[in-house]
């Protein structure tokens, strides 16, 4: 266990300042359809990823309830970001598919956020921001073994 003021309770304190963080670039009338909730932003960024996926099969990749889950699809339905359609591939559940909106959406909110990282490290070398990209992967990838919930990543993030 690592002592008081130690480098596992400096990584503790940045994370939960970097949670907060994250939620500053909202809210800067930059955007014509409405900031997407954080939410709405990760259900799409999984099913552009993944494809159309099924409550069940969302709930798996989430941890969430199905009510949970209910409540997040039913919002971005009635927001014109996904649509239910049958299981592509013949099952009985019906699927969520991605919009045109919610690609469109997706990536406004996206291209949003790389802008205000791309201020915040404006001036880090390239270098160092590939090296943080690897340390928060590696980071994220050993919180999804450790709960057996890997998160599929694109082969080149857009």
């Amino acid at each position: 266990m690592d002592t008081a003021g130690g480098a596992t309770d400096r990584v503790e304190f940045e994370q939960m300042l970097l949670g907060r963080y994250m939620h500053l670039h909202k809210g800067k009338g930059r955007r014509t359809g409405g900031v997407l909730d954080r939410s709405a932003y990760i259900l799409l960024s999984r099913i552009r990823v993944e494809g159309p996926m099924s409550i069940g099969q969302l709930g798996d990749a989430f941890g969430l309830d199905v009510s949970t889950l209910n409540r997040q699809t039913a919002a971005a339905m009635r927001a014109g970001l996904v649509e239910r359609i049958p299981d592509p591939d013949g099952g009985m559940a019906r699927k969520f598919r991605i919009t045109e909106e919610g690609e469109r959406r997706l990536d406004e909110e996206r291209t949003g956020v790389v802008a205000s990282l791309n201020r915040i490290m404006a001036d880090w070398p390239e270098e160092d921001i590939a090296a943080f990209a690897d340390y928060l992967q590696r980071f994220n990838s050993d919180i999804e073994r450790l709960h057996g919930m890997p998160w599929p990543r694109p082969q080149k993030v857009v």
